[in-house]
């Protein structure tokens, strides 16, 4: 993005000067130059990584675009590519693919900011000298085959032991 700038500018204003201003030096901006004409001149990790990005789209898309990275990395070195599965996470991400999730999102909770909130009654403080001084009540939910089951708890904080 920048390069192209400067190459937009350079004849007006040359590279020197507009590297002044930007944050970048001008030996980047030729490094990014040369680069673009000299690509076996680039790292082996970004020559790798142009190798697989087609191969990447290649398997997604074959899959109906719902393979995660798990599997398209499996069918890679089924097809004799070999590539490690946090490579193709990382081309997966820049290229914007994402699998298919399992399963519905569950929304248990949906916060109404108009209603009143309840008071703080322990101020953050769960000690208690005696049992059944105070009690403290969790609410949170468990996946179950069926659907989310919703738990309540009691806790006694001075035994740390569900009461109800």
């Amino acid at each position: 993005m920048m390069v192209e700038f400067i190459d937009h500018q350079r004849e007006a204003h040359g590279v020197e000067p507009i590297c002044e201003i930007l944050p970048i030096a001008p030996s980047t901006y030729y490094r990014c130059k040369r680069l673009q004409s000299q690509p076996d001149q680039r790292c082996a990790r970004v020559q790798r990584d142009e190798v697989l990005r087609p191969e990447i789209v290649r398997v997604y898309k074959a899959n109906l675009q719902v393979y995660g990275a798990r599997k398209i990395w499996k069918q890679l070195n089924r097809e004799s590519i070999k590539v490690a599965r946090c490579t193709v996470e990382r081309l997966m991400k820049t290229l914007g693919l994402e699998g298919v999730r399992r399963g519905k999102r569950c929304i248990t909770t949906i916060p109404d900011e108009l209603a009143d909130k309840r008071q703080d009654l322990v101020n953050r403080q769960f000690t208690a000298a005696r049992p059944n001084q105070l009690w403290v009540a969790d609410i949170t939910y468990v996946a179950s085959w069926s659907g989310f089951v919703y738990v309540v708890f009691v806790v006694d904080v001075f035994s740390r032991y569900i009461v109800g």
